[in-house]
């Protein structure tokens, strides 16, 4: 969804973050969200500035390059998203060493070794009362057969952090040529 920067029109929204109002003129951070009264037209929810780069750095970052006005502290939000972007998950699919043992393979339902490397995908869980998306893991071997996507490879590489020029390898090795 597209977002958008706009200075705000008056000094009623609050924002989503902090609760605390956005004055009118302020540059805000509007995240699209689906309109729940118009189908046809958006709705955004606001943010300060500084709000959304320490909650929303991907999502700002994207509307800041498309921005073309003048930001006051731009170099200083900048920072601040590069900050908060580096501590939050990547966005699925990606690879990563698994931290524990505790978690189990959704094709094959075996234990995923600590320090394995394990492709994380996306993946809904009925609660009872509602349905969750939350990430479930593979095993590197599992993981093309199991996401019967072409852009599988490409998406784990975009989206992992931290990894080795042998886990990347590894991984290109395992899923370059299933997918």
């Amino acid at each position: 969804m597209p977002h958008t920067i706009e200075p705000a029109k008056s000094g009623r929204a609050s924002c989503r973050t902090c609760r605390k109002p956005i004055a009118k003129g302020e540059l805000r951070f509007g995240e699209e969200t689906p309109n729940a009264f118009n189908e046809g037209e958006p709705s955004f929810v606001w943010h300060h500035l500084e709000c959304a780069a320490k909650k929303r750095p991907n999502e700002l970052k994207q509307a800041l390059d498309g921005f073309s006005g003048d930001v006051p502290n731009k170099a200083a939000l900048e920072a601040t998203i590069a900050g908060a972007a580096a501590t939050q998950k990547p966005k699925v699919p990606y690879a990563e060493h698994a931290p524990t043992g505790r978690s189990k393979c959704l094709s094959c339902e075996k234990e995923i070794a600590k320090g394995d490397i394990r492709v994380a995908t996306e993946r809904e869980v009925d609660t009872g009362s509602f349905v969750a998306k939350t990430a479930g893991y593979l095993h590197l071997e599992c993981a093309s057969m199991f996401i019967a996507d072409p852009d599988l490879l490409e998406d784990v590489k975009k989206n992992s952090r931290g990894l080795s020029a042998e886990d990347l390898a590894a991984i290109e090795e395992a899923l370059a040529g299933e997918g």
